[in-house]
């Protein structure tokens, strides 16, 4: 394994447990670049071989390394494959723990020219395993497999991204962030590690089988970048269109029918360009956009994005032997969009990644591994606008099919046969395994896929209008005083929208932007149709179902103002039952009507009475307001006073006894059952009321109102009752009037126990 010192790291050696000298890092003081920030470090590859076991296996014990944070496992041959299983372990460089055994991806697609690139080597995916400083890898052919074994030349290969942006610089640094191993180092039997973490018995550390001597340089066969890393600031955009050069046909870029996404550009993920000498190759166009993903954690965080790309840039280059980076874009989880493959974001840049189709597509890359657990909203979103732009830039829509030419002979996931030379149809958004016999980009992502298209393509999804501010609902239809904010949802993300526009009665009365949620408009008087049309980037259009709204400014009315009336009841010296009475009535839709004083309720519209007590002997103001669903209110009120009349204040025929009890009101009562015997009360008033006494003795009593008999009441029940209003009368307005009440002389029961006449003046 090759091995480059830096001046600003201090060497150290550690004497491991089987006898050899594990060197470590540790910053020096050249190495003091501020609070809180990281020197720039370039990209480097280190390979280490696999040795031979005596079943055929391929393996390497666990084995110290230098700082990695991306590998795969590599063999003579790009044509040859690797009919097996390659698993490994890292051990993790912060916590020192090693991982559970994974699987690397090792149905990758073959070169669809096996014989470019005198370097180049068959390789499975690279996984992304983060910062680590261990390493175990175990190759095991395929049981029952046919061939004459493994691949020759098989090694693992270990990819440190390295520092290269600005914002990587800003992170803290550990005091050692790197544990490197001298060529001739290995982990000894007493490996910190468990008996129970994995590991199998007498599993043990062999030294690196690419051993160079410790010198400044690197040794030929060492695959370390040494070149710098490219600037750290990201450009304002990506790539464009590079000029056309004597040995590159450069096409032309066209306008797409959709707007550009945001892209960090290649400086601004770090990359070598030195890594990439060749120039681009370029398609005619691009009829088609492959989904893939690139295996690995995805618990990353995403400001690991940019070193994960340069990893995968790295082992595409040094450990595959290719030009460039395979992918055209990559995608992290939390949206971001990077430049992939040079030569133009806006051009048809051939890449590599999905054998036999590239000559005819774009391949797009989701960082991570979706084959349980989809992708985020954030990754499809970004997904559907890139490919978007892409195939808007040759008018494709990418809900429609297209056929595409084979470069290759072979079958799908599915078993789809595919010839070269003859055409096939496909989604213009397709996933890996569509074109490949691979179960990339996982089950997960590949079913979100439909997703992805519909987001592209357009219409919006989702469209409608979740509610209406400012203004009411009444049953199905909406009542404002004019000034409504309508609010909607989409399950289309706001960045594949063009705007928003609200429709009354069919026309665009408000516009908002893609990406808001709600508008306002001001609506004239009368019944309208409200509905929200959403415009896709593509020009497509989805509207929403319609509200009838109704805009009202006229206030409810009262045809019978608040009024009271004496009823049944118990009868205090301080309070007598009344019924309140109104009528309020609205042109459009009435809500509800409020009592506001002498105290407080709230009624339904279609209320228009209430049961409730008055105060005696002073004026009550009876004040209440009408509410319409537009918002208009009106106020109505009027003023009683209810007064009791006691007995000593009638006018006596006949013979009365006078009663003394705490309960009757004042204290004191008449009684009488002499029949004929009568008394007299004259007030003005507009409702009165006769308060009695009663028991299961109690007589009847005849009464008249204003000389007139208008009834007889039996005063009888079966338990003692005091203060009981027994009658009533109210007229429509007030008057002065006389209201008699007559003993009747009842057999066997003829007393009669009278407590006064409550009226309202």
């Amino acid at each position: 394994m090759g091995f480059r010192r830096r001046a600003w790291l201090t060497l150290g050696a550690v004497v491991l447990g089987g006898g050899g000298v594990a060197t470590y890092a540790a910053a020096g003081p050249s190495a003091d670049h501020g609070p809180g920030r990281r020197a720039k470090r370039p990209v480097k590859v280190y390979d280490l071989a696999l040795k031979g076991t005596a079943s055929g296996e391929r393996e390497l014990p666990r084995t110290a390394t230098r700082q990695f944070s991306l590998l795969g496992v590599s063999w003579t041959g790009p044509a040859k494959r690797l009919h097996g299983t390659a698993q490994v372990r890292t051990r993790s460089l912060r916590t020192g723990a090693w991982s559970a055994w994974r699987d690397l991806e090792t149905n990758v697609d073959p070169l669809e020219d096996p014989e470019a690139g005198a370097r180049a080597r068959g390789a499975s995916e690279p996984l992304w395993v983060g910062p680590s400083d261990g390493v175990q890898v175990q190759v095991v052919r395929r049981s029952g497999s046919t061939s004459a074994g493994l691949p020759k030349g098989l090694q693992v290969d270990l990819v440190d991204p390295g520092v290269a942006t600005a914002a990587e610089t800003k992170a803290t640094e550990p005091a050692a962030y790197v544990a490197e191993a001298s060529p001739t180092d290995s982990a000894s039997p007493t490996d910190s590690t468990s008996p129970t973490d994995g590991a199998a018995p007498g599993d043990s550390a062999a030294p690196p089988t690419d051993s160079v001597p410790p010198s400044d340089t690197a040794s030929p066969t060492d695959s370390t970048s040494a070149s710098a890393p490219a600037s750290d600031s990201a450009s304002p955009s990506a790539s464009s269109s590079p000029s056309a050069s004597a040995s590159v046909s450069v096409p032309p870029a066209p306008p797409s029918t959709v707007p550009e996404p945001p892209i960090v550009s290649r400086a601004g993920w770090g990359a070598d360009e030195s890594l990439s000498p060749d120039p681009s190759e370029y398609n005619a166009d691009v009829k088609a956009v492959f989904v893939h993903h690139t295996d690995g954690t995805n618990d990353y965080s995403c400001a690991d994005s940019a070193a994960i790309v340069r990893g995968i840039y790295a082992y595409h280059t040094q450990t595959n032997g290719w030009n460039d980076i395979g992918y055209n874009f990559l995608v992290d989880k939390c949206g971001t969009i990077f430049e992939g493959r040079k030569g133009g974001v806006d051009l048809p840049v051939l890449g590599a990644h999905t054998y036999g189709w590239n000559r005819e597509a774009a391949g797009i890359a989701v960082l991570g591994e979706y084959t349980a657990t989809g992708a985020s909203n954030a990754a499809l979103e970004s997904v559907a606008r890139i490919a978007a732009w892409k195939l808007g830039q040759y008018d494709a829509d990418p809900a429609t099919t297209v056929q595409l030419k084979a470069g290759a002979t072979q079958t799908n996931a599915f078993g789809t046969s595919f010839t070269a030379g003859s055409s096939y149809a496909f989604n213009r958004i397709s996933g890996h395994r569509d074109g490949y016999n691979t179960q990339c980009p996982g089950d997960s992502l590949y079913a979100q896929l439909p997703t992805v298209r519909a987001w592209a393509s357009g219409p919006v999804q989702g469209l409608r209008l979740t509610s209406l501010s400012g203004a009411a609902l009444s049953g199905s239809t909406y009542y404002t005083k004019g000034a409504i904010t309508a609010k909607w949802s989409t399950t289309t993300p706001g960045s594949l929208i063009s705007r928003f526009e609200l429709l009354v009665d069919g026309k665009v009365a408000a516009t908002a932007s893609g990406t808001a949620a709600s508008v306002g408009a001001a609506l004239a008087a009368g019944t309208h149709s409200v509905a929200v049309r959403a415009v896709h980037q593509s020009g497509k259009t989805a509207t929403s179902a319609a509200l009838t709204v109704v805009a009202d400014t006229t206030a409810p009315a009262f045809s019978t103002a608040p009024k009271i009336s004496l009823r049944t009841g118990t009868v205090n010296t301080t309070a007598v039952p009344v019924t309140l009475a109104w009528k309020a009535t609205d042109n459009a839709a009435l809500k509800s009507v409020s009592l506001l004083s002498p105290t407080t309720a709230t009624f339904g519209p279609t209320t228009t009475s209430s049961s409730r007590t008055a105060n005696s002997g002073s004026a009550s103001t009876w004040s209440m307001t009408a509410y319409d669903y537009a918002g208009n209110t009106r106020t109505a009120s009027a003023s009683y006073t209810p007064l009791i009349l006691q007995e000593t204040s009638a006018v006596k025929s006949g013979s009365w006894t006078a009663r003394s009890s705490s309960g009757y009101l004042g204290g004191t009562s008449y009684s009488s059952g002499s029949q004929g015997a009568s008394l007299t009360w004259t007030f003005t008033g507009r409702s009165a009321a006769w308060v009695v006494s009663r028991a299961s003795t109690s007589g009847q009593a005849y009464v008249y109102v204003d000389g007139v008999q208008v009834g007889t009441v039996d005063l009888r029940s079966s338990t003692t009752q005091y203060r009981q209003a027994i009658w009533t009368r109210t007229w429509s307005g007030s008057a002065k009037h006389t209201v008699k009440i007559v003993v009747v002389g009842t057999s066997g029961r003829p007393t009669v126990t009278t407590d006064g006449l409550v009226y309202i003046k």
